[in-house]
C-alpha cells in the first residue's frame, strides 16, 4: 500500500475535530517546500548573474 492511501485510511479514522488542525499541517509543508525552492532559487541567482549580465549575453538574446 503506497503512503498515499495509508495516510487517506487514517484520516477516516481521525475525529471530525482534528481535521482543520491537519489540513493546516498539510498547507504549512505545502507552503513550507514553495518557500525551500524560492530560496534555491534565490541563491541561484545571485551565482548566475554573473553570466547573465555579460554583453555576450545580451547579443545571444537580442533577437528573440
Amino acid at each position: 500500500m503506497e503512503v498515499k492511501e495509508v495516510i487517506l485510511k487514517e484520516i477516516e479514522r481521525v475525529p471530525e475535530q482534528y481535521l482543520a488542525e491537519i489540513l493546516d499541517f498539510i498547507r504549512f509543508l505545502a507552503g513550507k517546500s514553495l518557500e525551500e525552492s524560492m530560496e534555491t532559487a534565490i541563491a541561484s541567482e545571485t551565482s548566475l548573474k554573473k553570466d547573465w549580465l555579460k554583453p555576450e549575453e545580451d547579443e545571444a538574446w537580442r533577437d528573440l
